[in-house]
């Protein structure tokens, strides 16, 4: 039988240098996406030092997003990450049963 919902978690990573508006609107973007506000969990960690420079850049904004959805969804949030410039990096994993 197929599953009817996982769990996943993604981990995104968004240029430092946007304010605050529009942070608060990406994380709502990605939040729809990824489902339901009940099933959706969202924390955001803030400005953090990055291990390594990426596109010239020393920080980054990260949240972390742990939400239930249909198998089809985190396929469409790891879409939505690539194609918004203001992503820098992006992670999605199933947490499992």
């Amino acid at each position: 039988m197929a599953k009817v919902n996982g769990n996943y978690e993604a981990m995104y990573i968004l240029n430092p240098a946007l304010d605050e508006e529009a942070i608060a609107a990406l994380v709502a973007k990605f939040k729809a996406v990824a489902g339901a506000d009940e099933a959706v969990q969202v924390e955001e960690w803030g400005k953090r030092r990055l291990a390594y420079p990426i596109n010239d850049l020393m920080e980054g904004y990260y949240v972390l997003m742990t939400f239930t959805a249909l198998p089809g969804v985190p396929a469409e949030l790891d879409r939505q990450f690539r194609i918004n410039e203001n992503v820098m990096r992006s992670l999605i994993v199933s947490k499992g049963e």
